[in-house]
């Protein structure tokens, strides 16, 4: 069994199972003609369960052989043109060259003496990041495993820093007394944030929204004032730049104005519209960001870097100290003063991958403005997508993207029953996704069921666009026909 581990000796035995595999993978895209099979969960968890896996093949051919059957032909595929759900993007191929190289490596990033060039790599990207953005020479940061993380940690932070020195400020009931303030259409990790850090269920201020779905600023600011007069402490304010469902930037300039006003921690979560960062056109959208006191990135949504690549940033690198505990047996205080750097030191994770060798090589191979014009695509595409979309009297679409999300749903002209509307249009995702031939995502405003293309791929057209609402349609005109039907 030895001859499976990867060393000096297996060299050749590694090179010839991962050219096996690559091709394996190469050749099934290359034949992809939908993003997904349309299989189910009961006809493909009997094929998983058979598997014995103290029966092991011994073979890796034959094991990729029964990975096709269970797993690759049945895969739901990102880079398809018709893939429409969430926000999962088609990868560049230097990032998943550098997932290779990482994988194989295995360096891990928790001390300098487990990742040496890794450290710095990621150190100099946390750099260039905090740069984009503005946040100034002291700011620091970590890679994380994705925005939840990111979120987590910093509110972490902020609460940390909300009443730093006072004497017995951990205890439950001055906890109790802490409050974040997110918009309406802000992130769920906020919440289990919140939760996460001992935060009392009231924690959590929604914020309305405008009818562009972007923290209405008045509303904001009524809030705060409600807070600072009811005794109670406003941890932090938390902007969206880019919210999963509308792709809505908040008012930055304004909200870091009213954070400022209040002393309040300033956190931007741009897991989604990290992608301006480097947009040759829109990096306006953006603005008032370089305020923050902490800032989300996910890389792996409009950077177009494989799961997991993504980092918290912070202004002051002080800040960190609040995630550093020491462990004689890893990073002893003594390190320190030594200057020898070990990003445990600043992480929640302890063991944790070298995520930002892909993002390197990525902007190495293709370049920031590579990577920019690809997001300015589909944020292009959206655009377009909504004016098709405000064109056709057989949808309704929520509001004008200022990224690359569309929120709309079909309304037949002789139905008026909304909860029949609803369920046509929950018949049409479902339906949708069985067939295969689309995959959509769905969600809910004001209460009534809606559907959103969450458009990610530059290879998706507006014939594309244009396709899959026929389908969408037709599904949902299928079901009010039989439920006619059934109601005669």
């Amino acid at each position: 069994m030895r001859s499976h581990l990867l060393n000096d000796l297996t060299a050749e035995h590694y090179r010839r199972s991962v050219t096996e595999g690559v091709e394996r993978v190469a050749a099934q895209l290359a034949t992809v003609k939908r993003p997904f099979t349309g299989i189910t969960v009961d006809a493909l968890a009997p094929r998983i369960d058979a598997v014995d896996l103290d029966a092991p093949l011994g073979d890796t051919t034959a094991a990729l052989d029964e990975l096709q059957e269970i797993y690759l032909r049945d895969a739901v595929y990102f880079h398809h043109p018709r893939y429409l759900a969430h926000l999962n993007c088609p990868v560049a191929i230097p990032a998943v060259l550098g997932e290779a190289v990482l994988s194989a490596v295995n360096s891990s990033l928790d001390t300098w003496d487990q990742s040496a060039g890794g450290t710095l790599i990621e150190r100099r990207l946390i750099d260039w990041t905090a740069a984009r953005i503005g946040l100034g020479p002291a700011a620091d940061g970590v890679f994380t495993s994705g925005g939840t993380q990111s979120n987590l940690q910093a509110l972490l932070l902020a609460r940390e820093e909300a009443e730093p020195g006072r004497a017995g400020w951990e205890g439950s009931q001055n906890l109790g007394r802490l409050r974040v303030f997110v918009s309406e259409a802000g992130h769920f990790s906020v919440r289990k944030a919140a939760k996460l850090l001992g935060l009392g269920p009231d924690a959590v201020v929604p914020v309305p929204v405008d009818h562009d779905r972007r923290m209405h600023t008045v509303a904001l600011a009524r809030a705060l004032e409600r807070c600072r007069r009811d005794g109670l402490v406003p941890m932090a304010v938390v902007a969206t730049a880019g919210t999963t469902d509308f792709g809505s930037i908040d008012p930055l300039p304004e909200i870091a104005e009213l954070a400022a006003q209040y002393g309040t921690w300033l956190h931007v979560d741009a897991a989604y519209g990290c992608g301006l960062l480097v947009s040759p056109t829109r990096r306006a959208l953006l603005d008032g960001i370089e305020r923050a006191d902490s800032v989300t990135v996910d890389y792996h949504k409009s950077f177009f870097q494989p799961v997991s690549s993504s980092a918290v940033l912070v202004r002051d690198a002080a800040v960190l100290r609040h995630a550093t505990y020491h462990a004689e047996y890893l990073n002893p205080r003594r390190m320190v003063a030594e200057r020898i750097p070990n990003q445990v030191d600043k992480s929640l994770q302890t063991t944790r991958r070298f995520d930002a060798l892909k993002l390197w090589l990525t902007l190495r191979v293709m370049g920031a403005d590579g990577v920019g014009r690809l997001f300015d695509q589909v944020c292009d595409l959206a655009a377009e997508g909504w004016r098709m979309l405000a064109a056709d009297p057989r949808f309704d679409v929520v509001t004008q993207p200022q990224l690359s999300t569309l929120v709309f749903r079909y309304v037949p002209a002789a139905v008026t029953d909304p909860a029949e509307i609803d369920r046509a249009n929950l018949h049409a995702r479902k339906a949708l996704f069985a067939s295969g031939d689309a995959v959509v995502a769905g969600t809910k405003v004001a209460g009534r069921h809606y559907l959103k293309f969450t458009l990610l791929n530059p290879e998706t057209t507006t014939g594309d666009l244009a396709a899959v609402l026929d389908l969408i349609a037709g599904h949902a005109e299928q079901y009010l026909g039989e439920s006619l039907d059934r109601a005669s």
